[in-house]
């Protein structure tokens, strides 16, 4: 082989450059994506109080759509929360009847079964006469307006705020938790006060205790994103600074 012919196999396997285009190309191609995870960062709270507003006010629209006559879209609500609400009708509010929160001899009187099988009974959404279920039992209303409050709260506090301590988070869950382990085992019945109070406690002290981890963990995300675009930028500057 001549020097000549090694000069050139030298300059061949030397690693090339990566032009400005190709850089430009892989930037563009992830742009999208970029943007989307670093928007959900930056309004994560926004998205949480979002969805949990449209958790909360959508087992409403069921009763109020029944009473209208809209009784396939109520169907269909029901039907979504059933499988994450027990639905018990004297545990849940009436819309458009006599009372707000109908007990069982209340609810009897107006329609509902009387039977020992609790699949029977939660299946009663209710009639014109007694009023129509809300999809979503008292003590879930309450917990998920908590969250819901909280979560509006926590927006004016997140920059200074500590995770709840875990030992007061569970002093503020037993009520609660003895409000509906007593009422689940028979010994006592509670009624919508104790459950509002009580699951709004738990939901205001879920949120103080997990959301501050959140903001954490979408702060960091942020910053790595910042540190990721900057880095980017100087290699590109520097591809450019090199062509000829």
């Amino acid at each position: 082989m001549t020097i000549e012919q090694k000069q050139t196999a030298q300059k061949s396997a030397q690693p090339q450059p990566i032009a400005p285009k190709s850089v430009a190309s892989d930037t563009k191609l992830t742009r999208a994506a970029n943007h989307l995870v670093v928007g959900m960062a930056r309004r994560w709270l926004a998205i949480f109080n979002t969805v949990w507003a449209i958790y909360l006010f959508t087992p409403f629209l069921a009763p109020i759509f029944m009473h209208i006559g809209w009784e396939a879209p109520a169907a269909v609500i029901y039907a979504i929360y059933s499988v994450l609400c027990h639905q018990l009708p004297d545990h849940s509010y009436f819309l458009f009847g006599p009372s707000l929160t109908p007990l069982a001899p209340e609810l009897i009187a107006g329609g509902m079964p009387i039977t020992d099988s609790l699949f029977i009974e939660r299946s009663f959404i209710g009639n014109a006469e007694i009023g129509w279920k809300v999809a979503l039992c008292q003590r879930d209303v309450a917990i998920y307006a908590g969250v819901l409050v909280a979560g509006l709260s926590y927006a004016l506090v997140r920059r200074r705020t500590k995770p709840l301590p875990f030992k007061l988070f569970v002093l503020l869950a037993i009520p609660m938790a003895i409000d509906g382990g007593t009422q689940l085992i028979g010994l006592r019945e509670s009624n919508w006060v104790l459950r509002t109070l009580t699951g709004s406690l738990f939901g205001l002290a879920a949120v103080y205790l997990a959301y501050p981890y959140v903001q954490d963990a979408m702060q960091e995300l942020l910053e790595t994103e910042l540190l990721r675009r900057e880095a980017l930028q100087h290699r590109t500057a520097d591809h450019v600074d090199a062509s000829p």
